[in-house]
């Protein structure tokens, strides 16, 4: 299994790539169940999620090809085609290894008639029922049955559209209902719906299918459904977290980075947070410019949906806060078990303590290096974080999460300035 060795210290300085979005592709490629034409994705990060979202795809028949990007350039290009579905069902050998694998439900039962999923699995950071999806689908028209691990969703002759009220904002829910409700017999009214970013990108790739969606980007959406979609070309948007969290690296290690691609826009809570800490941020011709001004100092964040604080910020910030000036109050609101990387900082001498779902980080003069394990993929990134800030060297163990969300992290950071590298511990 493969370990990175960080040796630290280093100021950043240079220009860093930032990839597709993780969370956007994971959404955008499940669309390809809803035509029978090509859906050709652009700016498609190279990770494992993404790997295993293609071999799923390939499960229910879909072809998916790779066009021909050279190895070393970041993002591929991936034409997915599902001229007819094979298989309506979901097993539980690959949707364990990823959460997102539910997505493919609403689309599955709005163009076959039927759908089943096993329940998912992803990141161990507590409970994240898919209660709201399976209530959204029904008001859709959808019958479901839940047995022996499965979900059952079925919808003969179609669905026939509906009205829901999300009684809490749900990314993966919204998600969900919004592509069974683009083929919907009628008209379909969904309230309270979630609005990152990469839910305004699913809503903009479906248009581009010929989805007719009203009110992208508010909390209301209307949709009228159509009898058929058609083929698209589509860019994935930047991922907010990969640039937020190599934003945090800058800061952490007193450097001055370029942010190739980054959003201003989609970063809204995140550059505040920063800015508030201390870190310049500044719009470039190419992205953002990011750089801390003096020395850190503590803040206090909440997590929260979009627009607010993104919870898979929290644990980067925590690494970075450690060694600010005063003490920092980290609420989180999402996830309750989403301070499994406290432990590992204080092995590095972090000074964090929990009460409940807040964290108070108290900060200090210098991390050192140590032997850490990552638990999930935003806590591995915190510990990346804090082993470019820290003096010696730090062994980070279970990097499989880390490609699960990062593409090719080692060699951006190497790019600018870090000494880590990826090694073998067998």
């Amino acid at each position: 299994m493969d370990q990175i060795v960080i040796r630290g210290g280093r100021p950043l300085k240079g220009r860093i790539p930032i990839s597709g979005a993780k969370n956007a592709a994971l959404t955008l490629m499940p669309c390809a169940l809803l035509t029978d034409e090509p859906l050709t994705l652009r700016n498609l990060p190279r990770l494992a999620d993404i790997d295993t979202f293609g071999h799923l795809l390939n499960n229910h028949g879909l072809s998916t090809t790779i066009e021909g990007t050279h190895p070393d350039e970041f993002g591929r290009v991936m034409t997915i085609r599902a001229n007819r579905i094979t298989s309506t069902v979901a097993p539980y050998d690959i949707v364990r290894k990823m959460r997102a694998s539910i997505l493919v439900l609403g689309p599955l039962v709005a163009r076959a008639g039927e759908a089943t999923v096993s329940l998912p699995g992803g990141c161990a950071i507590g409970n994240r029922p898919i209660d709201l999806h399976l209530k959204a689908l029904e008001h859709l028209g959808a019958e479901i049955e839940l047995a022996a691990g499965y979900v059952k969703a079925t919808a003969k002759g179609g669905l026939p559209g509906g009205r829901y009220t999300f009684p809490m904002v749900s990314v993966g829910a919204t998600e969900n209902a919004v592509m069974a409700a683009v083929l919907a017999r009628g008209e379909s009214v969904l309230d309270n719906v979630a609005r990152e970013p990469e839910i305004v990108d699913l809503c903009n790739c479906l248009v581009a299918m010929g989805a007719r969606i009203q009110g992208i980007g508010t909390e209301k959406l209307t949709i009228q459904g159509v009898r058929d979609l058609h083929g698209a070309t589509y860019a994935v948007m930047p991922d907010r977290i990969e640039a937020g969290s190599y934003a945090c690296a800058a800061a952490i290690t007193g450097g001055e980075v370029e942010l190739v691609g980054a959003t201003e826009s989609d970063l809204g809570s995140t550059l505040a947070a920063l800015r508030e800490a201390g870190v310049e941020i500044a719009p470039t011709a190419d992205g953002l410019s990011v750089k801390r001004l003096n020395g850190l100092h503590g803040i206090n964040i909440s997590t929260a949906p979009y627009p607010g604080f993104a919870t898979d910020m929290q644990a980067q910030f925590m690494a970075m806060l450690a060694v600010a000036d005063g003490a920092s109050l980290l609420t989180e609101t999402i996830f309750e078990n989403r301070f499994m990387h406290v432990p590992e900082l204080a092995r590095m001498g972090a000074d964090v303590t929990v009460r409940g779902r807040s964290a108070v980080v108290r900060g200090v003069a210098g991390l050192h290096g140590a032997q850490v394990m990552a638990t999930d993929l935003r806590a591995s990134m915190s510990l990346v974080l804090a082993g470019l800030a820290a003096e010696g060297e730090t062994v980070v163990s279970r990097v499989y999460h880390l490609d699960r969300g990062y593409e090719r992290l080692e060699e951006k950071l190497s790019a600018v300035g870090a000494d880590i590298e990826r090694v073998s511990d067998g």
